[in-house]
């Protein structure tokens, strides 16, 4: 089976589906953060699939959706529009809110 970068509106189920797991607070908090979903470049593994999907922003935190390995993660970034750190966690929406939620 060859790969094939998740499109916008599979993203937005996604999306969906972890907010619909949210309790309030962390609803509330995702709310706040959240941002259009938006390709970021991230050079390790992320180029074949032109970035990956950037859907919020927390301190100098990016929560992205990781389409290889198909969950969300969280990286540092210095610029907007570049993750630095590659991350390979298969998380639902609503689990990463929780662990950004914890960073400081």
């Amino acid at each position: 089976m060859i790969w094939e970068p998740i499109t916008s509106e599979e993203l937005s189920l996604e999306i969906l589906k972890g907010e619909k797991e949210m309790n309030p607070e962390n609803f509330q908090f995702w709310n706040e953060i959240k941002f259009k979903p938006t390709k970021w470049t991230e050079h390790e593994f992320g180029d074949e699939g032109g970035g990956f999907w950037a859907v919020a922003k927390y301190k100098s935190f990016v929560l992205y959706y990781n389409d290889i390995e198909e969950g969300f993660n969280i990286s540092k970034f210095e610029k907007e529009g570049k993750i630095l750190n590659y991350g390979a966690e298969q998380d639902e929406l609503q689990f990463a809110v929780m662990k950004l939620r914890k960073l400081n």
